[in-house]
């Protein structure tokens, strides 16, 4: 595979090039997909507060939401920069890692265990990973690559059993196989590839609570979900003409799932994901359709349409096939037989998040953003209600119901908002929003479009409504405690004065941001909505823009970049970081934030992952004293036979691996860090 890296020069510090190009098709090298004439919210708001003082009043602004004044949190009286956190998991925060360090770090006290790695075989009859003997029927039963979304669920009763699901988002054939046999096995490693997509579920046992998790070769819920293997679509666009290729004229069944990221698990026990960065495996036709959703009109970086031709969309047999992708899709983790779905009501976009939460009413609603420069923040609220106990009923509650996508306003003047993080002068980032229906189970609501269209096209959709240019709505999550919704907004480093507003009040936001969002009457099923920003990420001792909701910059960690967030059982919130190495120069991490009392806004870091990973899918099981991480692409910037990262097998050598080490390659893992008695963390060298 040739590596033409058009990134290379062009990234932030020790960014990977490599991972801009494989991991989301160098969405920053190609122009903006969102080119809507929308208003923009710096538009709405200037208006509104024109509107606002011909009116004579405050009142005109805030329409049938009232919303109340988020106060920034003071913070205790703390003795250290970074004192001992509390709760069910206390930590003593570690220092931050330099980008080059090829271990875990934890804190004091913990330890870190791989529970399964890439090419580890799922069934009794797998064969063990042989790096230099791979083949697609032997990555179909292995761990896929680059783990992301992730799960550990306990069976309960006596805590020695559970299981494990997590999602394979891309692959790096580039570390994964010799430069020659690349070239010579062009179907080999696309096949590979393929395999090395979708999901992994395994088995879990240990002996007893409190004990790391193993994998269990050949467990009865053991499944690999590959880009083979038939996907189901439901909901009111499956059978669209938009659907159909001349391997499926019925337009209702898929091949496989790609580029799958952050997910959820649903009230009822299956495990949702969205289909992110789909467009990059597509040679497209320049259409206005394809360029919305970044498909490029030239050959493909990974090739794959010169192997298989459903990715090549000149092929007028194929013209629908990226249709098929840029989905939310279900899994039944507990039944290896099932066949999983991709759901057409929840719209189509690069999806991240499919976060479910059962709204006062019942019913069942699932938060998504579209992770692109200027993309929207959506929600789904099902027309039915969720039943306690009847699983087969629920699984089709996302077949049918509305679809929504989100506008946010902000309460302060816009000349108060100057895009370098300065306070506008009521002391918070904050406003209020409504969700905008773009379809009410098989009714469009956006003029000129079909239900069908404004599924499968559902950017342009949102295009038209006017929804809010975000800076890469990422991963969405509902507070287990308070019910409060946050957004990780992961960056927009092309964000311009001119584009800046209170909600992406930043420009050239480098470092993302994070968003509190509080639905009206607490319901997640409403449309009206209030918000505030909790924390604009960098490194608060050289940022002038950071801000942690009023706690002290010398008493927080660093953090940039938030990806995937999670909570604990206290309802605190816990980022994992994707660009940490580019923007501050320090390992990728894992940071626990207080979000309400007195410490709101106090960030302090858990753990780093090793060199050029990324942390993905944290789990945190406080009242088991654990914490799990996917760490993905490690040693991303390497080469064959020079890797940067042998990690978790071995660390790498001082300078290129010897001739007689080119069979070690860094293994995308996933990793239980567990409470110990007297362990010590490893310090930064």
């Amino acid at each position: 595979m040739k590596r033409l890296l058009p990134m290379l020069g062009h990234t932030r510090g020790n960014r990977s090039a490599v991972t801009c190009e494989l991991k989301c098709g160098n969405a920053c090298s190609h122009p903006e997909p969102n080119v809507s004439g929308n208003e923009s919210f710096r538009d709405i708001v200037s208006g509104v507060f024109s509107r606002r003082a011909a009116l004579g009043g405050a009142g005109a602004i805030t329409g049938a939401l009232v919303v109340s004044h988020v106060a920034a949190g003071t913070a205790a009286a703390d003795n250290g920069n970074f004192p001992k956190g509390g709760g069910k998991l206390p930590f003593e925060p570690i220092a931050p890692v330099s980008r080059l360090v090829d271990d875990m770090t934890v804190p004091r006290g913990y330890q870190s265990t791989p529970i399964i790695r890439w090419g580890d075989p799922l069934f009794a009859d797998a064969p063990d990973f042989d790096i230099m003997n791979q083949t697609g029927a032997s990555q179909s039963v292995q761990f896929g690559y680059n783990c992301d979304y992730l799960n550990v669920i306990s069976d309960g009763r006596n805590d020695r059993s559970g299981y494990l699901v997590c999602n394979h988002e891309y692959t790096n054939e580039n570390i994964m196989f010799p430069p020659e046999y690349i070239a010579s096995n062009p179907k080999d490693c696309v096949d590979v590839g393929l395999a090395a997509h979708g999901f992994s579920v395994v088995d879990l046992t240990r002996g007893k609570q409190g004990q790391p998790w193993t994998y269990v070769r050949g467990g009865r819920r053991n499944r690999r979900i590959t880009g083979f293997t038939p996907f189901r679509m439901v909901g009111p666009a499956a059978g669209s003409d938009l659907l159909k290729t001349v391997e499926d004229p019925t337009g209702t069944n898929v091949e496989g799932t790609l580029n799958n990221c952050a997910g959820g698990t649903t009230p009822w026990g299956t495990v949702l994901s969205g289909e992110e960065n789909f467009n990059q495996y597509f040679k497209g036709t320049g259409s206005p359709e394809h360029r919305r959703y970044g498909i490029g009109s030239g050959d493909t970086v990974r090739g794959w349409e010169k192997v298989y031709e459903r990715f090549n969309l000149t092929n007028p047999e194929y013209a629908n096939e990226a249709n098929r992708f840029g989905w939310i899709v279900e899994i039944d983790p507990e039944d290896p037989n099932s066949t999983p779905v991709k759901h057409t009501a929840l719209g189509r976009f690069k999806h991240e998040a499919g976060t479910t939460v059962i709204s006062k009413s019942g019913h069942a609603v699932v938060y998504s953003g579209d992770d692109e420069r200027n993309d929207y923040v959506y929600k789904f609220v099902s027309s039915r209600k969720y039943v306690e106990g009847d699983k087969k009923h629920n699984m089709r509650l996302l077949e049918d119901g509305t679809l929504y996508v989100a506008r946010y306003f902000g309460n302060s003047p816009q000349s108060e908002i100057t895009g370098e993080g300065d306070l506008p002068s009521d002391g918070a980032f904050d406003g209020y929003g409504e969700w905008v229906p773009l379809v009410r189970g098989t009714e469009s609501l956006v003029p000129g479009m079909s239900v069908e269209e404004v599924l499968v096209f559902t950017r342009l959709a949102a295009d038209r409504i006017g929804a809010t240019k975000m800076d890469r709505p990422e991963d969405m999550e509902t507070n287990p405690v308070t019910g409060k919704v946050y957004l990780a907004l992961t960056n927009n480093s092309a964000r311009s004065a001119g584009m800046v507003d209170e909600a992406n009040p930043l420009v050239n936001n480098r470092d993302g941001h994070i968003l509190e969002m509080v639905e009206d009457g607490n319901d997640h099923a409403a449309e009206k909505f209030s918000w505030s920003i909790l924390i604009l990420c960098g490194n608060p001792a050289t940022s002038e823009r950071a801000y942690f909701a009023g706690y002290p910059m010398d008493k927080v960690s660093p953090i940039s970049c938030p990806d995937n967030i999670a909570f604990d059982s206290e309802g605190n919130l816990w980022i994992s970081t994707d660009g940490q190495p580019g923007t501050l120069g320090l390992c990728d991490a894992l940071h626990k934030v207080t979000v309400d009392g007195p410490e709101r806004g106090r960030v302090q870091q858990f753990l780093a992952v090793p060199r050029d990973a990324e942390t993905c899918g944290p789990v945190i099981h406080d009242r088991d004293d654990s914490v799990f991480v996917a760490v993905q692409h490690p040693g991303e910037n390497g080469t064959w036979g020079a890797h940067t990262s042998l990690w978790p097998d071995k660390l790498a050598q001082d300078g290129p691996v010897q001739a007689g080490d080119k069979v070690a390659a860094p293994r995308p893992t996933v990793v239980q860090v567990s409470r110990t008695s007297g362990n010590r963390s490893k310090k930064i060298k």
